[in-house]
């Protein structure tokens, strides 16, 4: 099947995707470029399409991923069709319509002793997709985004995670239902703050732990504080007054994993 058209009624739904409006409405969204495609489809996501440009054909690197069973449909498109599905300058020569899928909040309780990633209206979406990359590479058994978070499937989050989001768990909900949820699976709830004593060079990752990063401009909001166990600092020794989100969740991440891994 071949759509040249960009006023196609399927091409229409598809571009209506780069909104966010209409990705709830549809319950899909869209992942641009070689590299996503081709992650969610090692992953086995629930890829309802994928449309490549006609001209310069199905990509070398996704070629064999198209016989699979499980394969989705495969559609080939203008490069008019291309531009007008992407907010990028450049277009990629592919892309494709994902349908979302809910993220059980039990699978952050399947690993014992896990780091979990809690963003606490985290509004960039590359700091977002950044701390999920992050997560993903450092071992961490889930990212929860809770309210006032960039959309996951906002176009520049998903570029941000270069395929981690299809690696790690990710939970979306309401960060006053799932902290409680935590400790009561034993966790314990850590944040960072300029003014803390610990730093998290000395704190003890050994455990269950939730980590709470707070937003760019406001930090963790005053209900988030109020369940916190602990709050930590990241040590700093030059002029700068702090860190952004996604370099703050990083470095904790990787004394974490530091700790569990090769403190020996």
């Amino acid at each position: 099947m071949d759509i040249i058209s960009p006023s196609n009624s399927r091409v229409k739904g598809w571009a209506q995707l780069l909104d966010k409006k209409h990705r709830s409405k549809q319950g899909k969204y869209l992942i641009e470029g070689i590299h996503l495609v081709m992650e969610a489809l090692q992953a086995n996501v629930d890829i309802e399409c994928v449309a490549y440009d006609m001209e310069r054909g199905i990509p070398r690197e996704l070629s064999a991923l198209r016989s699979s069973p499980d394969a989705p449909e495969w559609i080939a498109v203008s490069a008019a069709v291309i531009a007008k599905c992407t907010e990028a300058k450049t277009p990629q020569p592919v892309f494709a319509v994902v349908r979302k899928e809910t993220t059980a909040v039990d699978r952050l309780w399947e690993k014992p002793n896990s780091i979990v990633i809690v963003l606490d209206g985290v509004q960039d979406p590359g700091n977002v997709g950044t701390i999920i990359r992050s997560a993903d590479a450092a071992g961490a058994a889930g990212v929860v985004l809770g309210q006032g978070c960039a959309d996951l499937y906002n176009p520049k989050t998903i570029r941000s995670t270069m395929g981690s989001m299809f690696h790690i768990p990710v939970v979306e909900g309401e960060l006053k239902e799932l902290l409680p949820a935590a400790k009561r699976h034993g966790a314990q709830i850590i944040s960072t703050a300029l003014d803390a004593t610990h730093s998290c060079y000395t704190y003890d990752f050994g455990g269950p732990v939730w980590m709470l990063i707070g937003s760019e401009g406001q930090g963790v909001s005053v209900e988030a504080t109020e369940l916190v166990d602990e709050s930590i600092r990241i040590p700093m020794v030059g002029q700068a007054e702090s860190l952004n989100a996604a370099m703050a969740a990083t470095i904790v991440l990787f004394e974490a994993m530091r700790q569990r891994n090769f403190n020996q």
